[in-house]
């Protein structure tokens, strides 16, 4: 069990289905001669969004139903109509154009930065400083940076994650691996499972964040924690040497068939199904993947057989080498829309006291393995985590003396998009050079930093 005092040390970084309609509700109050007078009240449609879709987010979105019932309770006449997007569709497609037209739904799912400091330049997004200040939480999350814009907060993250592998213990016990502390060494594990006939790492490539999760740690690592925050400044360029090498390893752990072949067309819920299957031994992945390793879920079969390791440090590499990927990025916004409607203020007003509590910062960090947000008191934090794979999660976590962001959070969405969208996959695919993916990313960069 972790001491009180790594504890601290992990809480200081922590960092469509619709419901129709029905009839009015009513206030039942009582009248001077103790008769009971029914008050009808008008019905109240919002909208909300979420990403809480497929089968290894069922214990989210439970708790988001629960939160849900809860809201609707407080409101009279409430009822919410529920929209379950996919995370990428709702992010780079659907809340993007909702945004431009002007009618976001009421309630959504919003990443951090840079996503909440763009819509709340444009005005998109419902000021949430007084509520936070009137309900008296705003100093108890770990972060509001990703959310806050010119001083205000426009955005609540539900939890904190971080980035590293996922391994297979059984078959690490039975083969006589270790975990790798150098980079030859972890070369050396992936040839070896290789010779063995397993997938070394999983590999689903289809949406372009997923591969780009591993290479965003590996550039890091060459050039160091902080260069994906200089591509925007001029500073740091995606053609250094550094961060091209980055590239490279990345490609020749491609070259050397260590992901899943056929990768490209996979997405990722095929991802996860190549490590708990146990076709891979390997998965790199966030941290809110270690729910699927619990009784009842999709990967029970691994429960109390799963590990997880940092990217070993690098020859020569810049910077911190325990450093990892950490942030609160994930959460939720609210349209501006909303502060014309009184009933909907209270509606939202009700949905952060509900959602955002120390009650359900536990429940996701026990049922989900979701990493709290908020602060929490270092012995009930103790008393929750039980779970072995979270106990080690939190030791590596403690042992990385700094973090980065993921890249997504610090460049353009030209950017992002050019990197996700085209060049990871041609350098999977065998179509581009480490060297020809710096020089264009780096045009791109240079666009986007010139047009702002």
């Amino acid at each position: 069990m972790k001491t009180k005092k790594s504890l601290m040390l992990f809480m200081s970084f922590c960092c469509v289905i619709t419901l129709t309609l029905s009839g009015c509700g009513s206030d039942n109050k009582s009248s001077a001669d103790g008769k009971t007078e029914t008050k009808q009240v008008e019905p109240l449609e919002m909208t909300l969004r979420h990403t809480q879709v497929g089968t290894d987010k069922q214990k989210r979105f439970a708790i988001l139903t629960d939160v849900i019932s809860k809201v609707e309770g407080d409101v009279a006449g409430l009822k919410f109509r529920i929209d379950g997007v996919e995370s990428d569709v709702n992010r780079k497609e659907k809340l993007r154009g909702e945004m431009a037209a002007g009618n976001p739904p009421d309630i959504f799912d919003l990443f951090g930065s840079p996503d909440s400091k763009v819509y709340a330049k444009e005005g998109k997004l419902l000021d949430l400083t007084p509520i936070l200040e009137e309900l008296g939480i705003k100093d108890k999350f770990s972060s509001l940076e990703p959310f806050t814009y010119e001083g205000k907060i426009y955005g609540l993250p539900i939890g904190g994650s971080g980035e590293g592998f996922f391994y297979n213990k059984g078959y690490f016990k039975e083969k006589g691996l270790e975990i790798p502390t150098t980079m030859p060494e972890f070369d050396q594990l992936l040839a070896t499972i290789k010779a063995d006939g397993k997938v070394p790492m999983a590999g689903a490539s289809k949406g372009g964040w997923v591969p780009l999760m591993l290479a965003n740690h590996l550039w890091s690592r060459y050039a160091g924690t902080d260069v994906t925050s200089k591509f925007t400044t001029g500073e740091a360029k995606w053609s250094d040497p550094n961060v091209v090498q980055g590239f490279a390893k990345y490609k020749e752990w491609v070259d050397n068939g260590y992901f899943k072949k056929g990768e490209l067309g996979f997405e990722y819920a095929d991802y996860t199904t190549q490590f708990t299957s146990g076709e891979a031994i390997l998965l790199y992945d966030g941290t809110w993947k270690s729910s699927v390793f619990k009784v009842g879920e999709s990967g029970e079969g691994l429960f109390g057989k799963v590990g997880f390791f940092n990217l070993p440090p690098v020859e020569n590499g810049v910077g911190d080498q325990t450093s990892l990927m950490r942030d609160v990025n994930n959460g939720y916004g609210f349209s501006s829309n909303t502060e014309k409607d009184p009933r909907k203020m209270e509606a939202v007003k009700s949905f952060i006291k509900n959602l955002f509590n120390e009650e359900m910062q536990l429940r996701g960090l026990v049922e989900d393995g979701v990493l709290p947000a908020m602060k929490i008191d270092a012995d009930v934090l103790s008393a929750s985590i039980t779970d072995d794979l979270m106990i080690q999660i939190v030791d590596v976590l403690n042992a990385s003396a700094t973090s980065f962001p993921a890249f997504d959070s610090l460049v353009q969405a030209d950017v992002t998009g050019e990197i996700s969208n085209i060049q990871i996959q041609k350098l999977i695919g065998q179509q581009t050079t480490p060297e020809q993916m710096g020089a264009e990313l780096q045009k791109v960069q240079e666009e986007a930093n010139a047009s702002e």
